[in-house]
């Protein structure tokens, strides 16, 4: 391979194997066979990227590399899970304890209950609410699975009017195809003006179907006239743009159509007062397999040979206005992309050829194993069985009891290869270390470090410092994307008129990751009694230190006016410094006292003036 040939990109970590060769040289692809016309030549190497990583996932890189020619014993590759193993430990210290949905300023709801607060509060409950109907939690570790061992993952949003609610739906990203400007001057935190989700629909011959693509279509686009269902000329369905009968195009209500340039604006909800003339518009069609050439490639296939979906409401998804301003689908990376690049790097990229090296080592130590357990016997002098029928000697077997006569010479070696089995053992530990530590997932976060080898718990942090790294990396690189996510939702419901959803611009809502390693709960109460003793530390920050500890506080603002309830020291320190019995029973959170003096009930003897 020349320097022209050599191909250096976010997949270059793969070209070791021959899988990934040049896809736009005819024969050198391994997956040029398994893969549709109508897959653009710029994501062959992406989609084979996919392809053997998921391999790796499900045991099967043996399998990969026996087809592809990597390997011709690769049927007899021992795999022991090894990969997979890797993705959930990166995929359990992502994720953290737990998620939790924020929306900045519902904190002061309780001690400040201004309006912008109490909506703010609204808003994150109602985003709560929509989150435990809509199985987010499950959806999250969905894709960020897929995230940390392909690199990429999907999200869309839909409105749902029978529910009532958004839809969130988790995507394979090896159906995603964005469509990027054709200048090539984008960078990886720019959003695409058209994306599509295409896979092929296998043949059904019991009722009697053909192999068909399938493509869905999202694009922002100038704002049209008013639609409805329509037909075409041989009865399919199609979508029909209205007009009157002057060719005044009929507009939807809210709309607003320029005389002088001829475009269409609308004011969305979560924009008033800024009109703008694009809209998202929704496409879902098949082809037959057969109707299409070598030449239609995914971006430009014949319109007129599609046939649309229709929708559970009725509605044509051909080019059906969303009535929104943006495309409702979130690309999510497992690492920060390159300058001008937009997609991720898998967690185990970098390590892959330790894990080819970590199964070559457990497939010798399987036959090592197999020759210690059961030696291989050489007999010399040896009286063994014939057959009567062949004259042979009959096969020997070491069995428990098997007794041999020997002649006076005789002579029985065993071959002894219990130390290649150590010495691929002690391999087999030195690959695991080095693949902790190249990952940074490292030995303490994947469980293989002796507890004992740490002198302290400060020695164990230092230990976790490439893992802290790491999980820091990747939530850094998804922090915008959630925060996208949620803007969608509440635009989306703003659009579908949902109840209690309020208008205006969309709240900024975050998705918080919980501790990603464990915390020392005892460690820190003693360093939260010590700081508020010694008037180092606030309640308010005490509080918030016992949460991220992991202790079970629902609501800090409760809890601090619980605690001050019981400070009856505090509470005389404040009336000693201050001499204002108010601000003590404010403290306590104690009514104020009555102006008005209670009357003392009196006896009946004194009530009658008896001495």
């Amino acid at each position: 391979m020349g320097l022209r040939a050599l191909i250096t990109d976010v997949w270059s970590w793969l070209d070791y194997k021959p899988a990934m060769a040049d896809p736009r040289r005819p024969g050198r692809n391994a997956w040029a066979e398994l893969t549709s016309s109508w897959v653009p030549d710029e994501d062959l190497r992406r989609l084979a990227a996919y392809r053997l990583l998921a391999a790796y996932d499900s045991n099967q890189a043996g399998q990969v590399a026996a087809v592809t020619g990597d390997d011709k014993d690769g049927t007899e590759r021992r795999e022991l899970g090894d990969p997979s193993k890797l993705v959930d430990t990166a995929l359990g210290y992502l994720l953290g304890a737990d998620q939790t949905i924020t929306v900045a300023g519902a904190e002061h709801a309780d001690d400040e209950p201004t309006a912008e607060a109490t909506m703010a509060l609204a808003v994150q409950d109602r985003l709560r609410a929509w989150a435990e109907k809509e199985l987010l939690p499950l959806r999250v570790q969905q894709a960020e699975r897929t995230a940390i061992l392909l690199g990429d993952a999907v999200y869309t949003l839909a409105w749902d009017p029978t529910k009532g609610r958004v839809l969130l739906r988790t995507w394979d990203p090896g159906l995603f195809f964005p469509e990027w400007s054709e200048d090539g001057e984008h960078d990886g935190a720019d959003f695409p003006l058209r994306v599509h989700l295409a896979w092929d629909i296998p043949e059904d011959e019991r009722r009697g179907l053909k192999a068909r693509l399938r493509r869905i279509t999202y694009e922002l686009a100038p704002i049209g006239p008013a639609s409805r269902r329509g037909a075409t000329k041989d009865g399919a369905a199609a979508r029909e743009y209205l007009y009157t009968d002057t060719g005044e195009p009929i507009l939807i209500p809210g709309d607003t159509l320029h005389p002088d340039t001829g475009a269409i604006t609308r004011t969305y909800p979560w924009a008033p007062g800024k009109p703008t003339p694009w809209t998202c518009y929704l496409t879902d069609a098949e082809w037959e397999l057969d109707d299409l050439n070598r030449g239609d490639i995914l971006y430009d296939l014949p319109l007129h040979k599609a046939t649309y979906r229709i929708r559970a409401d009725g509605e044509v998804l051909d080019r059906l206005d969303l009535m929104a301003d943006f495309l409702p689908v979130v690309h999510i990376t497992n690492s920060i992309p390159t300058s001008g690049d937009h997609w991720g790097k898998p967690t185990i990229a970098t390590v892959l050829q330790a894990l080819d090296e970590l199964s070559a080592t457990d497939t010798d130590s399987s036959g090592a194993s197999a020759t210690t357990g059961s030696p291989i016997i050489g007999l010399a002098g040896a009286r063994l069985p014939i057959d009567r029928a062949t004259g042979q000697p009959l096969p020997v077997k070491v069995r428990a009891g098997t007794v041999w006569q020997l002649n006076d010479n005789g002579r029985m070696d065993a071959l002894d290869t219990s130390a290649q089995l150590a010495e691929l053992r002690a391999r087999v530990d030195h690959l695991l270390d080095r693949i902790a530590a190249n990952s940074r997932l490292t030995a303490a976060g994947l469980g293989t470090l002796d507890p004992t080898a740490l002198p302290s718990g400060y020695a164990l942090q230092l230990a976790l410092g490439p893992l802290d790294s790491l999980v820091a990396a990747m939530r850094l690189a998804r922090t915008h994307k959630y925060a996208v996510l949620l803007r969608m939702v509440q635009r989306l419901h703003q659009a579908g008129q949902a109840e209690g959803w309020p208008a205006g611009e969309a709240l900024p809502a975050r998705l918080m990751w919980g501790p990603h390693t464990p915390t020392d709960r005892a460690a820190v109460l003693d360093e939260v009694v010590k700081g508020v003793g010694a008037g180092v530390l606030s309640v308010e920050t005490a509080v918030r230190m016992l949460i991220e500890a992991g202790y079970p506080i629902d609501d800090a603002q409760g809890e601090i006016e619980r605690v001050q309830a019981r400070a009856f020291d505090a509470a005389v320190r404040l009336a000693d410094a201050t001499g204002d019995n108010v601000a003590v029973r404010d403290y306590l959170g104690l009514p104020p006292v009555s102006p008005e003096v209670p009357g003392v009930p009196l006896s009946p003897m004194a009530a009658e003036g008896s001495p």
